[in-house]
């Protein structure tokens, strides 16, 4: 659908450009309401003009660029567009609205019609973008094919010479200039003009129409079987055939797809040169006029088959995608080459800038040299008089330092001795250092050793681990003896109920001795209180003043007021039942 647009606003583009009279860039309200009303009714597509006023609304009926009519054109037409409707005529709408502005008035060696089909291969061959050009690479193309199809011979030469001419600035031909440039027979030099026509028809019916191939041959019936001479017309994806070659009485098409295929049948029936056609639901014989003619044909449409079979585009178009690929790869290359040189260009004018700086610095370190080397000789001359009265000096001087060279050779010697005692040290010390290393060997033998212990203990471990698992084996075994245990052990939950019952019962009666407890301990911190001061007098001369109750015989329990109201046995039983509740709760 995307390449569809591109074909389509190729050709908009060149009307929507005659419309502009003035040359502003912008067309009248009321001819884009025309040019809208135009392209729905050939594009087959509703037509909505309120759209247009809506989308138009703030210009009034003032004029509208190009740039403000795209989303309109993109939104209520473009988008809607189906792949049914007639392209000559939709093409032959925008051409009626340009050709008279921009055709030539020199007489051309072309037919109107001619250079209608001329400018409808150049929207094929141009580039997408605007303005619309043909590049050179697709005039030769074009040149060629034109030059094949009137048989004659192609002037490489001759195109060299036109490009050279070729004004470098417009980087192409625009769809006018390309017409004239075939229409001045230029480069059909020898040729009439019907051979020039028929060449562009050809061309025209490849490039636009999608034939791949053409021509008459006899067909044979289906239903009386006779033999009846077509023109057949082979397209990416089907045959027709018409009575003649003027394409005005279709009889049929044949329709192709991955499923089909084409054979060679020999002769028969008289007739010769036989091929089948076998489709889904019908089969075609068809007979060529010679063996050559039978060739191409099941070539080709073999070829339109296979291509079917791997959705490739027909041929013609596959290659201008080729070409159109390659230009831009080209273009790529030649920008980033351009780039590179102007980096080159720019580090070449650093480097310059540099070797300009270095050389002023080499003057100036020159000019400096000269300076320092006149200072130089007269530094010299200064110093060759001083040289001279300090040569006596030295003398003097050197007959010291001899003197102090003895003295120091001795202090060397002592030094050297110094030097051979210390290297004495040195070894021994590198043999106190090869003990230690030694030792630390040992200890890291030791320290493997331990390592391996270890080892063994996990492994020694493990075992343990193993032999708890199959104690817990053997556990599972007793399963039985569980069970009997568990008998035993409600046998003994029912003889604890029967205690607790018991112990319950004793608890009760703990509670009620306790509430006696209670009772008596009241009574006594009664008759505590009020003789508490009488105690405080006679404490000192007769002790601790007894209460005198009643008892057992048996022997009592004696607290800071006296004996207590229960036996020590009494206690121990309390203690042990109040234990025993704790312990149950």
């Amino acid at each position: 659908m995307g390449s569809l647009k591109d074909e389509l606003l190729k050709a908009i583009w060149h009307a929507f450009t005659a419309l502009d009279q003035d040359h502003s860039g912008k067309v009248s309200k009321s001819q884009l309401k025309v040019l809208s009303h135009n392209l729905c009714t050939v594009l087959k597509v509703p037509h909505d003009p309120v759209a247009l006023e809506e989308h138009f609304r703030d210009d009034d009926e003032g004029p509208v660029s190009n740039q403000g009519y795209m989303p309109y054109l993109n939104r209520f037409i473009l988008e809607k567009v189906q792949d049914n409707f007639d392209k000559i005529e939709f093409n032959r709408m925008c051409w009626t609205l340009c050709v008279k502005k921009n055709l030539t008035k020199n007489p051309l060696l072309i037919t109107e019609e001619d250079a209608f089909k001329v400018w409808v291969i150049f929207n094929f061959l141009s580039e997408d973008k605007y303005p619309l050009i043909i590049v050179s690479e697709e005039i030769e193309y074009l040149l060629k094919k034109l030059t094949e199809a009137m048989g004659g011979g192609w002037q490489q030469e001759q195109f060299e010479h036109y490009k050279i001419n070729f004004d470098d600035s417009k980087n192409g031909l625009s769809a006018w200039e390309l017409i004239e440039l075939i229409g001045n027979g230029q480069f059909s030099k020898g040729m009439d003009r019907q051979t020039v026509s028929m060449a562009i028809n050809e061309v025209f019916n490849e490039l636009i129409l999608d034939v791949l191939k053409q021509g008459y041959m006899m067909k044979k019936g289906h239903r009386r079987k006779n033999w009846t001479e077509r023109w057949f017309v082979l397209k990416p994806n089907l045959i027709s055939y018409y009575v003649s070659e003027d394409l005005k009485d279709k009889k049929g098409d044949i329709l192709l797809d991955e499923n089909c295929c084409v054979e060679s049948l020999p002769d028969k029936d008289g007739k010769k040169c036989l091929f089948l056609v076998k489709c889904f639901d019908k089969t075609f014989e068809i007979s060529a006029s010679d063996k050559k003619k039978k060739q191409e044909w099941i070539q080709a449409i073999h070829s339109t088959i296979h291509l079917l079979k791997l959705g490739s585009p027909p041929p013609h178009k596959e290659a201008r995608q080729r070409r159109k690929e390659l230009r831009k790869k080209q273009l790529a290359e030649q920008e980033e080459l351009e780039r590179q040189m102007k980096e080159l260009q720019v580090a070449n004018e650093s480097k310059q800038q540099e070797l300009e700086a270095v050389r002023k610095k080499l003057e100036e370190a020159a000019s400096r040299a000269a300076e320092e080397e006149k200072k130089r000789l007269q530094t010299q001359v200064e110093l060759q008089a001083r040289f001279s009265t300090e040569l006596e000096r030295e003398k003097l001087i050197r007959q010291q330092m001899e003197e102090q060279v003895a003295q120091k050779s001795s202090e060397l010697e002592q030094y050297l001795q110094r030097v051979r005692e210390l290297e004495d040290m040195y070894l021994k010390l590198q043999e106190a250092l090869e003990d230690e290393r030694q030792a630390r060997q040992d200890e890291e033998t030791v320290r493997k050793l331990q390592a391996r212990l270890l080892e063994e203990e996990s492994s020694k471990r493990a075992e343990l681990e193993k032999w708890h698992l199959e104690q817990q084996q053997a556990i599972q075994t007793t399963e039985a003896e569980k069970q009997e245990l568990e008998n035993q052990r409600v046998l003994k939950e029912q003889a604890l109920q029967e205690a607790m019952e018991q112990l319950e019962q004793l608890e009760l009666e703990r509670k009620q001795a306790l509430e006696q407890y209670e009772e008596v301990k009241k009574k006594l911190e009664m008759a505590t209180d009020k003789t508490k001061s009488w105690k405080d007098k006679v404490a000192h001369h007769e002790g601790l003043i007894r209460l005198i109750e009643p008892g057992s015989k048996n022997p009592h329990l004696i607290t800071n007021w006296g004996p207590a109201a229960f036996t020590e046995a009494e206690l121990e039983e309390r203690e042990k039942n109040w234990k025993e509740k704790k312990t149950t709760e």
